[in-house]
């Protein structure tokens, strides 16, 4: 007699436990939950970089493309330059628990200046990202302008507390 109510002991709990399964709101970011952002789709596609670096002129390409299950669009930003000067990848995705953008900046500075997680908001057509470097924040602004160019600021604080540009670009089509 024992061993049928154990038995409908452990169909009660692996019911409830189903039901309790059921009841979960489906989980806020992973594979099933692509990023569906119309402002980063106007970022994907290649880009001529130009502008300026602590006032000296560069130039790079740039390539943007949603990658890892739609989760991140990955910006591959490329000095025009042979040997090159400067290289980065770019991962921006959204956080959707903490409502925020998160991106993760690679160059080749190495690990050092690329351990540090961007966090941006986005204000109308522009989305801008904080990070908190070891050796000090930084900004660095993505707009959207009406006709559809994208620029690029950015800042750094300076010794005396203040921001100063540290470089800006403008984004145009190839």
């Amino acid at each position: 007699m024992k061993a049928p109510r154990a038995l409908a002991g452990v169909a009660c709990l692996v019911l409830a436990a189903g039901a309790a399964a059921a009841q979960q709101p489906p989980p806020l970011d992973g594979p099933n939950r692509p990023v569906q952002d119309t402002l980063l789709d106007r970022l994907a596609g290649e880009w001529t970089m130009s502008g300026a670096v602590r006032g000296r002129p560069a130039t790079y390409t740039l390539r943007g493309e949603w990658v890892l299950a739609h989760q991140f669009l990955k910006l591959d930003m490329r000095d025009v330059n042979e040997p090159l000067a400067y290289q980065a990848m770019v991962y921006i995705g959204y956080d959707n628990a903490s409502e925020r953008y998160v991106a993760h900046w690679l160059d080749a500075f190495g690990g050092r200046f690329s351990e540090t997680l961007g966090f941006g908001q986005r204000a109308g057509s522009a989305i801008r990202f904080v990070f908190e470097y070891p050796d000090g924040p930084f900004h660095t602004t993505f707009t959207l302008d009406p006709q559809g160019a994208w620029s690029v600021e950015m800042q750094d604080r300076g010794p005396d507390g203040a921001w100063r540009e540290f470089a800006h670009y403008a984004l145009r089509r190839r």
